[in-house]
């Protein structure tokens, strides 16, 4: 089992190295090789492959939406590692999928491990733990309406890879940052999601068909 990773860039290397050593990657491989206790990552992982062009596959936003509430449910009621069911890890994805993905991830995992530095550590633990698990299933809560207008699911997807970045790398200012992402990642979506409605009660259609 290879060493829990501490930074986004660690995520990253783990994910290729993966690629290039699979035809397939499932998710039973990536729970292995960074850790059972690895929280953070298995939040952060779906979370950034929903803002690259896979997140574009109709279901899919919801699909890690309902997994990554599975890791925020656990992380909520304190758990110590990470646990999934046999059907969740034989779940897997094409190494040359994989490896594009992480390839239009790099620049974004350099900016954020640039900023961020491990500082106010006590928020990512504790009873802030329950406050952040709880933040993420709402988070997850918005996905499955705004999958349905486009780029919209993205919104709360980052919000909610910034927090699982927040855990990796123990950074509380991150965590505080996020919040305020979420409460304000949380509004635009509601907004965007009567709008949406609104225009279609107006136009006499059901909303999103």
């Amino acid at each position: 089992m290879s060493q829990e990773p501490t930074s986004m860039g660690d995520v990253i290397g783990e994910l290729d190295e993966l690629a290039s050593n699979h035809e397939k990657v499932c998710v039973g491989d990536v729970l292995d090789d960074f850790g059972a206790r690895s929280f953070g990552p298995f939040i952060m992982i779906p979370a950034l492959l929903e803002l690259t062009p896979v997140g574009g596959i109709p279901g899919l936003p919801t699909a890690l939406a309902l997994f990554i509430s599975l890791i925020a449910v656990q992380l909520l009621l304190g758990r110590d590692h990470v646990w999934m069911p046999q059907f969740v890890q034989q779940r897997a994805v094409g190494s040359k999928k994989l490896h594009k993905a992480v390839g239009k991830l790099r620049g974004l995992a350099s900016f954020l491990d640039r900023h961020s530095k491990g500082r106010l550590e006590g928020l990512t633990q504790g009873t802030a733990i329950k406050l952040v698990a709880g933040a993420i299933l709402l988070l997850c809560c918005t996905v499955p309406p705004l999958e349905f207008l486009p780029f919209a699911s993205s919104i709360p997807m980052l919000a909610i890879a910034v927090l699982g970045l927040a855990l990796t790398v123990r950074d509380g200012a991150l965590v505080l940052g996020a919040l305020v992402f979420t409460g304000i990642a949380t509004s635009i979506g509601i907004a965007m999601y009567v709008n949406s409605s609104g225009s279609g009660a107006e136009n006499g259609v059901l909303p999103f068909l």
